[in-house]
């Protein structure tokens, strides 16, 4: 079936289906921020912990190798992947600096998939996924292993870039695989300039979704998850991006929306088909729509704007704002310089917030876009992760593992900062009150004792 059912719920802001409903149920966290991308469990979490004397540390797992994917959860298995190398560079530049170079003289790699219980700690197994030379080089602040893996309770799909596109069943038997070519995801002005391929791919309804935007041939596709059968690929006219897809529902028929620069825009689920687009976004793409209330929020920033865009579900055609416009029929409101370079923001009830790389942390009312807080996060490095929240605390982590625990609401409250002891460049996730933290070189998880 490739259309929602007509009648949704709305929780925390964000619209879901009866299907997902039951995921949300089963407290899962199938993707990269959850169910869709919206960073928001309904679970209450711990506000303080400490990892020197273990206050509120449920367990801690080293992991091998650099990877910035974050972990995804379903049921009692939690799953992470990696990329290894017995004597390659595994080193992260942190810190806020304009280097466009990629790191040079790559050894050979191997791109692993953990499976591990997520109550003890304890690695349920993990297979080797590739072994190879990084066929396209990375930044230093990334890594070979960004793109988050998915689960759908009975798949699990982890996505090397270049190294290939892997579906497991929940035992660790490979289903099938894809094979892409090189993905160059470099800057578009210095295309010797290669970053690493980051979009993390999603399963709806059977179908697996990637984002593919590349120097050349960038695509949407979509494939059966069952065996890989391509159903449909559709081209993309958009520079390389790092941003992921996410769900949306319009009269009960189901549609993607694609973040981007040149190419924003929403799709049709069944077929591809572009329903609306429009330009101007920031050059250097990277956060994911989050979706609520016949709203997307679309930002990102880099080059001349920094938007914030609230389009409406209804959107058909090009919705691309006039010189001095700030909505349009299909755009609600929009603001040119508030934008985000690499956290997606996060949508909870009437409230929008904004992690920039600075640590420039703003609440926004979701219908009108009035800004009602800004405060700095002050925190040495940048913050790279995208915040999630519970039922009671919204966590933001900055990239040397100082994370702010912040009220939710109208009001701007620190309730604490926490230390990891490591850098943390992957978004959390939560699962049954527990905060699952993947940092450089360990996982940790975070639970009331």
């Amino acid at each position: 079936m490739k259309s929602f059912i007509a009648l949704s719920v709305m929780l925390h802001g964000l619209a879901v289906t009866p299907g997902l409903l039951s995921q949300e149920r089963a407290d899962n966290w199938p993707a990269f921020r959850g169910l869709n991308a919206s960073g928001v469990s309904h679970s209450v979490t711990p506000v303080k912990w400490d990892l020197d004397d273990s206050t509120n540390v449920k367990w801690k797992l080293p992991i091998p190798g650099l990877a910035h994917s974050c972990p995804v959860v379903w049921g009692d298995r939690l799953f992470v992947t990696t990329a290894t190398t017995r004597e390659g560079n595994t080193d992260v530049k942190t810190g806020l600096y304009g280097d466009i170079g990629s790191i040079e003289n790559e050894v050979s790699h191997e791109w692993l998939l953990y499976c591990v219980d997520k109550e003890t700690g304890t690695v349920l197994w993990q297979k080797v996924a590739h072994i190879g030379t990084p066929k396209a080089k990375r930044h230093p602040k990334s890594s070979h292993a960004n793109s988050t893996p998915v689960t759908d309770g009975k798949h699990v799909v982890a996505f090397y870039g270049s190294e290939g596109l892997y579906c497991y069943d929940m035992e660790g038997r490979l289903l099938w695989e894809k094979d892409f070519g090189v993905l160059n995801a470099s800057y578009y002005r210095a295309p010797k300039a290669q970053w690493g391929f980051g979009s993390s791919p999603i399963i709806h309804e059977g179908t697996l979704l990637v984002q593919v935007d590349v120097l050349e041939n960038s695509f949407l596709g979509a494939f059966n998850i069952a065996d890989g059968m391509e159903l449909w690929r559709t081209p993309r006219s958009d520079v390389p991006t790092w941003c992921s897809p996410s769900i949306y529902s319009v009269d009960g028929v189901t549609r993607i929306a694609i973040n981007g620069y040149r190419h924003i825009g929403g799709y049709d689920f069944g077929t591809g088909k572009e329903i609306w687009s429009m330009r101007e976004g920031g050059d250097i793409p990277v956060p994911t729509p989050v979706i609520g209330e016949k709203l997307m929020f679309f930002t990102s920033a880099h080059g001349k704007l920094r938007p914030i865009y609230a389009v409406r579900t209804s959107a058909q055609g090009d919705i691309t704002l006039s010189d001095g416009e700030q909505s349009n029929a299909s755009v609600a409101w929009s603001l040119r310089r508030s934008g985000a370079y690499m956290p997606t923001p996060i949508l909870i009830g009437d409230y929008l917030y904004r992690l920039q790389g600075k640590g420039s942390f703003s609440c926004f009312d979701r219908k009108s876009g009035e800004q009602i807080y800004d405060h700095r996060l002050k925190a040495p490095g940048a913050f790279i992760a995208s915040p999630i929240a519970s039922k009671n605390a919204l966590y933001c982590c900055g990239e040397k593992g100082d994370v702010f625990v912040i009220k939710p609401g109208k009001a701007f409250e620190v309730l604490a900062v926490n230390s990891l002891k490591d850098n943390c460049l992957a978004t959390p996730a939560i699962s049954e009150g527990v905060i699952y933290f993947r940092t450089q070189h360990n996982l940790i998880a975070i639970s009331e004792e």
